[in-house]
């Protein structure tokens, strides 16, 4: 199977979507600023799954040693992290996990973003990749707990059918969620901006809101 590197691998999101690409059979690799950190993180979800194909490397390392590529960071490191990684990104399928969010007044807002998406701004940083977006609303909690089902779908978002049609495999690889074809990277905008609406419902009701749409 194809080798994913996860870009910001080391916060809850990126350690989660290792966690469970890992399970489904991909190996993994967590990728840092520091490659220590990377390691470290690696080492703590062994400690969870012990003989996954887990390991661990700065971002840079991990970008050219993948295949794929996921990124799970902060959307205003994209800029700072995205970039350099141009050339060894080239021509890979490149996941953006990315949803731009806020604070404010106790309840989190989207991020207006001039390319109209954070994948969007994503494929402008690497215009040789083939840039998808996916999994920005699966809760890391649960993510990172391997015993719990999760629940949902996964909407994937590409202007590439190939590159598409590789993350919804990926998105099918962790047991229980299912990949839904949303169409042209443009819609991403409105799957990043739910993820701050499934934020707020779980701060409202105290519970674990997730997506699934009927009816396709």
């Amino acid at each position: 199977m194809p080798t994913v590197a996860i870009i910001g691998g080391t916060g809850p999101e990126g350690r989660g979507l290792g966690l469970r690409l890992a399970m489904g059979g991909y190996p993994v690799i967590i990728g840092s600023r520091e490659a220590s950190r990377g390691a470290d993180a690696a080492a703590a979800l062994l400690e969870v799954r012990p003989g996954l194909p887990i390991t661990g490397a700065t971002n840079a390392e991990a970008a050219s040693e993948a295949d794929w590529v996921l990124l799970a960071l902060p959307y205003d490191a994209l800029n700072d992290t995205v970039g350099p990684l141009a050339s060894a990104a080239e021509g890979k399928l490149v996941v953006s996990v990315v949803a731009p969010l806020v604070i404010e007044d106790g309840r989190f807002k989207p991020v207006a973003l001039p390319q109209g998406s954070a994948a969007e701004l994503v494929q402008a940083l690497l215009p040789k990749s083939l840039v998808t977006s996916a999994f920005q609303n699966l809760s890391a909690r649960d993510l990172l707990r391997p015993d719990r089902v999760l629940e949902g779908d996964v909407a994937v978002c590409g202007d590439d059918d190939e590159a598409r049609k590789h993350t919804m495999e990926m998105a099918r690889a962790v047991k229980d969620l299912r990949p839904v074809d949303a169409g042209p990277l443009a819609n991403s905008r409105y799957v990043e901006d739910l993820t701050g609406l499934l934020l707020n419902l779980n701060r409202i009701h105290k519970g674990h809101a997730t997506v699934r749409f009927l009816g396709i």
